[in-house]
């Protein structure tokens, strides 16, 4: 016998319905509390964290209730002057934190309110000759960086500053034998890498370097029994990668390929119904990251309660179009 697949049980009294203003009322106090232990220990993540609870507020159509002058001055404080973001004041900057802060931004129309140039500037100084993209100054690679830094610059209307053909070259160096992408060249494949070369691919129009469905095949083949999805082969099932594999399946037009009604069944039952937001798995604690990105992926199964997301970017659709960016799918 072989060794069975890991795997969850969904209890039989879980969730079934979605909670949406438990959700809208839990990010809304998630760090009110400034002294709580977690909020304190979170710092290091204070940008990224801000991103995931105003798009899940945004996706549930209450953003007008956080405090829009509060953010973007903690956005602004959060700028350097070689222009990226760090993410909290008196970190470093980094292209992770620096697109969250764009998409912040971009979320309440005010890009103005922050040095763009220098954006710009910085974004571009972390490509190299290979393609790839620095994260920060001491010199990481990861395909996360590319698709962070095309992001950032598409947002702001001024992709044309990157060289485009050497940053597509190296996306397309960590291509695997299997269709899916690694973090480098020859790392394994894993979804979230996925999440980051598909809409890299897409946001620079390059989608046709993916044999779709030979990449639709392996995204889909993460799907559990319990109808959760993983990142890579073996591990258990995890409401973020309900995201990450959807949104890179919705990309490259195969979305129907998973068992719709199974997934949703699984999101759901993440969900705690006493103090709202989503867990990683049924029964476990709720955090902001899992929230949003339980909230991003039903819309993406079709949920009308959310407002529709865009796979690529992970913000309202709306939002995407009154900004004016354009991207490619299949």
């Amino acid at each position: 016998m072989g060794t069975p697949i890991k795997d969850v049980v969904i209890p039989s009294n879980a969730p079934k319905t979605l909670f949406l203003q438990k959700h809208a009322d839990y990010i809304a106090a998630y760090g009110e509390k400034k002294d709580d232990y977690e909020y304190v220990m979170t710092e290091f993540l204070r940008m990224n964290g801000m991103y995931w609870g105003l798009t899940g507020m945004a996706l549930a159509g209450q953003l007008d209730r956080m405090d829009r002058s509060e953010v973007i001055c903690f956005v602004q404080s959060c700028q350097h002057e070689c222009g990226g973001f760090s993410c909290s004041v008196g970190h470093d900057p980094h292209l992770l934190s620096t697109l969250s802060a764009v998409q912040i931004l971009t979320l309440y129309n005010a890009l103005d309110a922050v040095n763009t140039e220098a954006v710009v500037k910085w974004v571009k100084s972390l490509q190299q000759a290979d393609g790839s993209f620095y994260g920060d100054k001491w010199g990481e690679v990861d395909t996360r960086f590319s698709f962070c830094a095309v992001a950032c610059l598409t947002l702001l209307h001024r992709l044309e500053e990157l060289d485009i053909d050497k940053a597509v070259e190296f996306v397309v160096s960590c291509m695997n034998f299997d269709g899916a992408f690694g973090c480098r060249p020859g790392s394994e494949s894993h979804s979230g890498q996925v999440y980051c070369c598909v809409g890299m691919l897409s946001v620079t129009g390059h989608l046709h370097h993916i044999n779709a469905d030979q990449l639709g095949w392996w995204l889909c083949e993460r799907q559990l029994a319990s109808g959760g999805l993983n990142g890579r082969p073996e591990k258990l099932p995890d409401v973020c990668y309900s995201w990450w594999v959807l949104a890179s399946l919705k990309i490259i037009d195969r979305l129907h390929w998973v068992d719709k009604d199974k997934l949703v069944q699984f999101i759901l039952a993440c969900q705690d119904e006493e103090t709202g937001g989503f867990a990683d798995r049924p029964g476990d604690m709720v955090d902001p990251f899992h929230t949003l990105f339980g909230l991003a992926a039903l819309s993406l199964l079709g949920d009308r309660a959310v407002k529709p997301v865009n796979p690529v970017l992970c913000m309202p659709e709306e939002d995407i179009r009154r900004a004016g960016v354009n991207l490619q799918f299949l």
